[in-house]
């Protein structure tokens, strides 16, 4: 069994995760060095490499804590609740995420990009079998007429894409809309009366 870790240890650990968050949004996994990584949390290389043995150690973890991150609102969505207000809540907190962490966001869509090198087998395993559960859940209240019926497994794909899309594209988002908008707030006002009107089986 091994040790907790001091504090500083676990500053010393945060330090680096931080600073490998910045450097691969700005490198990419490809173009990120150690030294970088290092530098910018004010370490050494080998008191770095006392912690993370390698630069795909500190990417698998920072994409498995950024993976946690993404999940959560999904995992807390309650079969027990109104299925409307489970829907729109997930919607609104995954547009919150898009919102609050845009770098972790890049990340995590660029490791998709890439293949899912250092995550084919947490999203193979662990997130099939949330996706499946929370599917269960959809599929139960459409068919009992309280959403429309429609394919589970999309409706929660389409939720992805339409929040993570303005972490994912912000300069694009940005550059369309031009000054004197909020691309959150106009999204916010905007999948609420998408996905109501869509879920509505009226």
């Amino acid at each position: 069994m091994s040790k907790p870790r001091t504090r500083i240890q676990e500053k010393n650990s945060r330090s680096i995760l931080d600073a490998a968050l910045e450097v691969f949004s700005q490198h990419g996994f490809r173009g990120a060095t150690l030294d970088q990584i290092a530098d910018l949390a004010g370490l050494s290389k080998p008191n770095l490499l006392y912690y993370f043995p390698s630069k795909e150690a500190v990417h698998t973890e920072l994409l498995r804590q950024l993976l946690d991150t993404w999940l959560d609102p999904l995992r807390t969505m309650d079969q027990g609740g109104d299925p409307l207000t489970e829907i729109m809540a997930y919607v609104h907190r995954k547009l919150e995420l898009s919102r609050d962490y845009p770098r972790e966001s890049r990340l995590f869509a660029n490791e998709m990009l890439q293949g899912a090198p250092r995550l084919r087998e947490t999203i193979e395993n662990d997130l099939r079998q949330l996706v499946e559960e929370k599917s269960a859940v959809l599929l139960g209240w459409m068919e009992t007429g309280r959403i429309t019926r429609m394919p589970p497994a999309h409706l929660i794909f389409s939720i992805w894409a339409l929040t993570q899309h303005y972490a994912d594209f912000d300069v694009q988002v940005r550059a369309v809309l031009g000054p004197g908008h909020d691309p959150f707030a106009e999204a916010d006002a905007f999948l609420t009366l998408l996905f109501t009107r869509l879920l509505n089986p009226a």
